[in-house]
Parts: structure tokens; sequence; C-alpha cells
């Protein structure tokens, strides 16, 4: 596994402008918005440009809320060709994107044209040429529209029907075809517990679980108690071909990429120290175009089969 720090750089509708003081300045097309952010303990490069912002969210007492005027109640945008979002200002101070996320949203739409162009090229069967993708926890649905933009048939599960409405929106949003993701309300463990059984099989799996959460149930999720667990079930729907891929984000206080990754090799001992497997883990991070920082967002694993 090779340790690598991905750096998510601006794009047209989204660029990190500043960060310090525990805060972060961020353009979502033409919305200026400040939020918390406990990694950015320096001072801000460039505080003119704070005046630009619309609203920040700020803790008071324990509780959060959004203060200022003149943001939208909600926006669209996009991201490269492949994505349009819904954005809006919620309770918890996300609005619906991780724009850390899309050095891994390249990466997906890559493994997808890359298993698509392999399944063509067998023997000739063009049906075949849809790889299977399933996305847990897949809130907003980014990563499930990426996948299927390029060609994926996607399974997304997520234990808040608010999320997968949103997702939905999404997706309609970003001319995916109705019947390319299909939409699960349901604990995580759960479900892919039932598909084990089932004996289903994905040619990419995309997890993206949170430190902690409840399902719909009530179950308890929390990461340090349930993601091996989760891990062990989740490598026997993992289909074992060459092309085959699996990337698993976290964004848990304190824990290092390394954590992560010895967590994945615990479930996946074939890939610690595999020559013909290629992976990286490491960093997610935000890019900061004027001052040339970064702001640490998360920490991932990757590999393709």
């Amino acid at each position: 596994m090779k340790n690598l720090d991905l750096t998510a750089a601006p794009w047209r509708d989204y660029e990190l402008l500043d960060s310090g003081d525990n805060k972060k300045l961020e353009r979502f097309g033409a919305v200026v918005l400040i939020r918390p952010e406990t990694q950015a303990i320096w001072r801000p490069a460039h505080p003119e440009l704070w005046k630009q912002a619309k609203m920040e969210f700020r803790f008071d007492g324990g509780k959060g809320s959004w203060r200022g005027k003149g943001a939208p109640e909600k926006w669209d945008i996009s991201w490269n060709d492949d994505a349009r979002c819904t954005l809006r200002l919620t309770s918890f101070k996300h609005i619906g994107i991780f724009p850390e996320q899309a050095p891994n949203w390249e990466w997906i739409a890559e493994r997808v044209d890359a298993l698509g162009r392999r399944e063509e090229g067998e023997e000739g069967r063009k049906d075949k040429g849809r790889p299977d993708v399933l996305n847990l926890f897949g809130y907003t649905g980014i990563a499930s529209i990426v996948a299927a933009k390029h060609g994926a048939r996607v399974t997304q599960c997520d234990a808040s029907k608010q999320s997968n409405a949103w997702a939905k929106e999404n997706a309609a949003l970003s001319d995916v075809p109705p019947d390319s993701i299909r939409y699960i309300t349901d604990d995580a463990l759960k479900f892919v517990e039932r598909e084990a059984r089932r004996g289903s099989v994905y040619d990419g799996i995309i997890l993206d679980p949170p430190a902690f959460g409840r399902g719909p149930d009530g179950e308890v999720w929390k990461i340090e108690d349930d993601i091996c667990k989760l891990l062990d079930t989740v490598k026997k729907l993992l289909a074992q071909k060459p092309g085959s891929f699996f990337l698993l984000n976290g964004y848990a206080a304190g824990y290092a990429p390394q954590s992560l990754l010895q967590s994945v090799e615990s479930s996946f001992p074939e890939i610690a120290g595999a020559k013909k497997i290629a992976g990286e883990f490491g960093e997610l991070q935000i890019g900061e175009k004027a001052s040339g920082r970064a702001v640490p967002s998360g920490i991932y694993v990757r590999f393709v089969l």
C-alpha cells in the first residue's frame, strides 16, 4: 500500500478561500460560507476575504446554528460534468457535499470505466459491461451519481430516509436514468449481512461511515466497535476478479490513516504487501489556492484487485 495524501483542488463551483482560527471560508457556487474547522488552528492568511461570507455556522451552548443573512434556502452546484447537487444549510453545519472527496470521485469514475471496458471485452458480451457498485452510508449520493454516470448499476444504502430522498433529488438533477441507482433505507451492517446470505456480489464497494450513527430502527453504530465486523462482511460481497475496487473513507477524530489501513488489512489480509494489488491510503485534504495550505479533512483506504 502506498501512503498518499489526496488534496482536493478548487473547481468551478467550489473553492476553499481561506482558513484559520478554527474555521474555514468556502465558496459554493456564488455563496460564501464560514464553517467550523477544528484542524485549522493557524491564523487566516487573508482576513480581508472573510467579509464575503453571507452566513456562518456557530456553536453556542452545545447547539449549532447559522448566523447572518443573504444565503438562499437551497441552491445547486456542479462537480465536473458528472454530478449536480442541491445544497442546503442544515442544522449540523453540513450542506450536502464533502469537497475533500473530489479525488475519490475521480478515482471511482476511472475504476468504473475500467471495469466497463474489461467486461465488454470478455467474449464480446456488451450486456455485461455494467459493473455493480455498492455505496454504503451514501448520504446525498454524489459517489453513487458518479458511478452511475460512468455506467454502473448502483445500490446505495443509508439509514436516513432524508439522505436517500436528497440523493434521489441529486440524481434526477444530474440526469441519471432512474433504473441506474436503487436506494435502500436500512442499517448498513444488517443490509450487508442479508446481502451476504443471498450470495450477492459487487464489482465495487464504497463505504463512508460516520464515527457514530443510528439505524432506522434505533440501531447504534460506533466505528470503534463495528468497523471490523462490517469489513468482514463486506469482504464476502466484493467480486474476486481483476478490476474490482474498494474504498473506505473515515472522519473519526483521533484516528490516523494507518489505523484505518490496518483495520482493512485485518479483514483483507491478502492486500498487505501484495505487489499485484494497487492501493493507497492517507489523508484527505482540501487545498487552499491562495495560500498553498491544505486543511486535513479525513482519511481513506482504497485498492483495486
